[in-house]
C-alpha cells in the first residue's frame, strides 16, 4: 500500500471539501502516514489521526449544526452591543469551548484524549503564539511554556489552531517561568490563535526530515482555493471588516510558497464561492464542497505521473 505524509489547510467550513479529498485518496488505496493541518485543516487531520475513514467524518460533519459553535449567553447576547462587549473583555465573538467539547468527544470515541494515545509524531498542529510573536507547531513546542508535549489533550491543540482572531477566544496558557526570567518579561500569559495567521499551509512541515532518506515518503498538500478569492466583500463594520481582512491574509501568505515550489504535490480544491466563516451551511452546499474536494483528488492522484507514487 502507498502512504503519503498529508498536510491539510484551513478554512472554516469549507473544510468538508477537504473531507471528500480524503475519500477519494483512501479508494486509491493511499495511506496517510503522518499529518499536519491548521485550523479546520488541524480538525481533518486530528480525526484522521485518531482513526476516522472519510465516510466516517462526512456523517458527522453533516449532523453537526456548526452555528450550535457559535453562542454567546448573558448581555452578550444583545444586539451590537453584547458582540462589542464581548470582544472587548473577552477578545472573541464566541468562545470556542462548544468546538472544543465536540472534538474531545469525537477523538474520546477512538481512545484518543492526548497525544501520547497517538503513534509518535503521527500529528502536527499548527497554531500561533500572538504575545510572542511565533508559529507554534504542536505538541512539540508545548516544551517552551514548561509542559509535557506527549500530555497535552488534542482536543485543545485544534481548539487553539482554530481560535480565528475577534471570532473565538484566544486560548491563553501560562508562560514557563524560567523563560520569563530569562528573557527580562513581565507578561504571564501567552496568547495563542488560529495557525492560519502565520501559516494556514504548512506544506513544509515534513520536508527536512525526508531529506537524505533513501525511501521518503511523499508530501501531499489538500488547499481549497475558491472563486471568490477575487470577488469584492461588503464591508459593514468592525467585524465584516476584521473577516475580510482574516480571510485575505489565509488566501495569500502561503500562496507564493505554493506556487513557486509545490504545485506539482498539491490538490487545489474549488470552494464554489463559500467562505470561510459561512456557518450556516445548506446540505446542498455541504455535498457540493464534498463533491468538490472528491473530483480534485481524483484528477490529482490518477495523474499517470502522480507524485504521491514516485520517489521524491
Amino acid at each position: 500500500m502507498t502512504s503519503i505524509n498529508a498536510v491539510f489547510e484551513g478554512g472554516g467550513v469549507k473544510g468538508i471539501s477537504l473531507v471528500g479529498a480524503v475519500c477519494a485518496t483512501e479508494e486509491r488505496g493511499i495511506a496517510f502516514h503522518r499529518l499536519a493541518g491548521t485550523s479546520s485543516g488541524s480538525i481533518i487531520a486530528a480525526l484522521l489521526a485518531a482513526g476516522y475513514n472519510a465516510l466516517e467524518m462526512k456523517d458527522i460533519i453533516e449532523t453537526t449544526p456548526f452555528r450550535s459553535f457559535l453562542k454567546r449567553g448573558g448581555l452578550y447576547r444583545v444586539n451590537v452591543i453584547g458582540p462589542a462587549i464581548r470582544v472587548f473583555v473577552k477578545q472573541g465573538l464566541y468562545s470556542g469551548e462548544a468546538l472544543m467539547l465536540w472534538m474531545t468527544r469525537l477523538l474520546e470515541e477512538k481512545g484518543v484524549r492526548t497525544f501520547a494515545d497517538l503513534p509518535k509524531d503521527k500529528l502536527r498542529i499548527v497554531a500561533s503564539d500572538i504575545t510572542n510573536g511565533k508559529l507554534l507547531v504542536l505538541p512539540d513546542d508545548m516544551k517552551n511554556y514548561g509542559l509535557d508535549p506527549m500530555r497535552m489533550p488534542v482536543a485543545a491543540a485544534v481548539r487553539m489552531s482554530t481560535s480565528i482572531p475577534y471570532f473565538f477566544d484566544p486560548v491563553r496558557i501560562r508562560m514557563n517561568e524560567r523563560s520569563l526570567l530569562r528573557n527580562g518579561k513581565k507578561k504571564v500569559w501567552a496568547y495563542i490563535v488560529d495557525g492560519g495567521l502565520l501559516s494556514n499551509f504548512p506544506l513544509w512541515m515534513f520536508d527536512t526530515e525526508q531529506r537524505g532518506v533513501d525511501h521518503p515518503i511523499a508530501t501531499i498538500g489538500y488547499q481549497m482555493v475558491g472563486k471568490n478569492e477575487t470577488e469584492p466583500r461588503i464591508i459593514r463594520g468592525p467585524v465584516s471588516m476584521f473577516q475580510a481582512m482574516f480571510e485575505t491574509m489565509l488566501q495569500a501568505h502561503d500562496e507564493r510558497y505554493i506556487e513557486k515550489q509545490n504545485r506539482d504535490r498539491t490538490v487545489k480544491i474549488p470552494t464554489l464561492g463559500i467562505r470561510t466563516t459561512d456557518f450556516h451551511l445548506s446540505k446542498e452546499e455541504s455535498d457540493a464542497l464534498f463533491c468538490s474536494g472528491y473530483e480534485a483528488a481524483s484528477e490529482f492522484f490518477d495523474e499517470p505521473d502522480c507524485c504521491a507514487f514516485k520517489k521524491s
